[in-house]
């Protein structure tokens, strides 16, 4: 007769104190603070997913200094559009990092 595997959950708990490689990633970051430098570079590498692959295929570049991103467009009327969006750019960011990260747009 077969002997089927029945999932015990008490079993399955984790050992005290072992801790989750995303909280030690975590708490790495903030110890040494590196939240800031890896959110930015966070939002540079996801630049796509975020706002939109129209939006990404005519940027240039982006970058974060100092709670500010920096773009270059290289379409005039995409660039007017997103200028005029700026308040809901760093809101849509800032909501995706779950922090303020910015709080300016520049067109470069």
């Amino acid at each position: 007769m077969a002997q089927h595997y029945r999932f015990d959950k008490e079993k399955a708990s984790r050992r005290p104190g072992v801790t989750p490689l995303k909280d030690a990633i975590d708490q790495m970051l903030d110890k040494y603070r590196l939240r800031n430098r890896f959110d930015q570079s966070y939002v540079v590498a996801h630049w796509e997913k975020i706002m939109g692959s129209a939006i990404a295929t005519r940027t240039k570049t982006v970058y974060i200094k100092e709670k500010t991103l920096f773009l270059q467009i290289e379409s005039a009327p995409l660039r007017d559009e997103l200028f005029r969006a700026k308040a809901k750019i760093i809101e849509l960011i800032n909501r995706e990092m779950g922090s303020e990260l910015l709080e300016e747009v520049v067109f470069i």
